[in-house]
């Protein structure tokens, strides 16, 4: 019975993929949405799989966790409704709905997997508790994601779908974290939102009332589920915005937004305590070290101070941009995410050596760029986990990636390469 209803499933939403108006938008044929939809099923699959069977090693027991109390979510929601419906929204801690940086006894700590939990539980209606059917439904809603950050830049980059499509779709650790069954899909499709409905009303000079609304939605979504995203992406959204009305001073507007923003980051604590910003971060980084993992690196003790966030930038950039290394390889995850980040640093090089233009909006690789950038240097101060960074950097990678793959003049490098086979052959 379970097979069928998978199987029901799947045919259903395979179709359904088809027929949806903001897919079909894409360009992308009906054959290339099935097969990208079914990549992600599959790799939604292969994430439950990896958390029975490996997950002691590579520490992937939350995607389970979530689905057994989604299960009891479901049962709540036929036996006492009314508990279900309003549970969300009661705190048991002392200081109630306070807390918003904490990253224990806090509401808004605790607010992200209550609320991917009573989504799952949503879908056990459907699936009558079934995991995999659930990746499923899934992978249909987080497909959103992936689809509106393609049609951003397939207007940005004309001409350029197969590299999109790699960069967009098809990287391994993109393709796998956001996938499973796991708040990261919902976050990369939240913030996708908001930047594909910025992008074409800053376009079509006009923020229709449609467009604001999914905008809000998708910011209350981030700010459900990784609200210190929430606080990096507004500006980059400010900077973007102002960079467009005076698009000759593209650069200078970015990093001016973005000196008064670190000015307002270290000096807010003094209109209010609870606008600490640096203690937030330095609280976070010390909340992690006291975990337990088979990935854990030493981080050097951040302070709440300017200089010692400007000291720590630098191995917070390495850490999150080249590790994993080699010799950080521990098991199969690691050892894939190793390899990625090589081959990762190669395109990255083709691009430096290669690049071309032909960009229609340099203002949006601005955003890219800073958005980013500010969301490594984050992690790189806080997480203290390289399985953690892979998973967590693995939404920023379409949006450095994306640019790199399409600005490289790959016509140029095949011709290199075919040259050097044949003077390999010839000798």
């Amino acid at each position: 019975m379970e097979y069928l209803l998978f199987g029901g499933y799947l045919i259903f939403f395979a179709w359904l993929v088809t027929k949806t108006r903001f897919f079909q938008k894409s360009g992308l044929s009906n054959a290339q949405l099935i097969i990208l939809f079914l990549l992600k099923v599959m790799a939604g699959i292969l994430y439950g799989w990896i958390g029975i069977y490996y997950g002691q090693f590579a520490y992937m027991f939350d995607t389970w966790g979530y689905h057994h109390a989604s299960i009891v979510e479901y049962k709540l929601l036929f036996h006492n409704p009314s508990e279900y419906i309003t549970n969300l929204f009661q705190s048991g801690y002392e200081n109630k709905f306070g807390g918003f940086f904490d990253s224990s006894n806090s509401w808004w700590n605790d607010l992200k997997a209550n609320m991917f939990i009573k989504l799952l539980s949503i879908f056990n209606i459907f699936s009558f508790g079934n995991y995999y059917v659930n990746v499923i439904f899934y992978s249909f809603l987080t497909l959103f994601g992936p689809i509106a950050f393609y049609r951003v830049m397939k207007d940005i980059f004309p001409g350029k779908k197969i590299q999109i499509i790699f960069a967009t779709f098809l990287i391994p650790s993109f393709l796998y974290w956001t996938s499973g069954i796991h708040k990261d899909g919902l976050v990369f499709m939240a913030t996708s939102l908001v930047m594909f409905n910025f992008y074409f009303a800053l376009k079509e000079q006009h923020f229709s009332r449609k467009r604001i609304f999914i905008i809000a939605i998708s910011l209350l979504i981030i700010l459900s589920f990784r609200n210190f995203i929430l606080i990096l992406l507004l500006p980059a959204l400010i900077a973007w915005y102002y960079s467009y009305k005076f698009s000759k001073n593209g650069i200078i507007i970015f990093a001016s937004v973005y000196l008064l923003f670190t000015f307002f980051f270290f000096s807010a604590k003094y209109i209010s305590p609870d606008l600490d910003f640096p203690q937030a971060v330095v609280n976070k980084q010390q909340a992690f070290k006291q975990l337990q993992g088979n990935s854990g690196i030493k981080l050097s003790e951040l302070k709440p101070t300017p200089l010692s966030f400007l000291l720590n930038s630098p191995r917070a950039l390495e850490t999150t941009t080249l590790r994993p290394y080699p010799g950080d390889v521990k098991h199969l995850l690691s050892l894939a995410a190793a390899t990625e980040t090589i081959l990762l640093l190669l395109l990255f090089l083709c691009f430096l050596i290669w690049r071309t233009n032909g960009v229609r909006s340099k203002q949006f690789i601005w955003f890219c760029i800073f958005f980013s950038f500010s969301f490594l240097l984050t992690i790189g101060y806080t997480v203290s986990f390289l399985g953690a960074i892979v998973r967590y950097r693995s939404i920023i990678i379409p949006f450095l990636m994306t640019p790199v793959v399409c600005s490289t003049d790959w016509e140029k490098v095949y011709r290199i390469f075919m040259n050097n086979i044949k003077k390999y052959n010839n000798v």
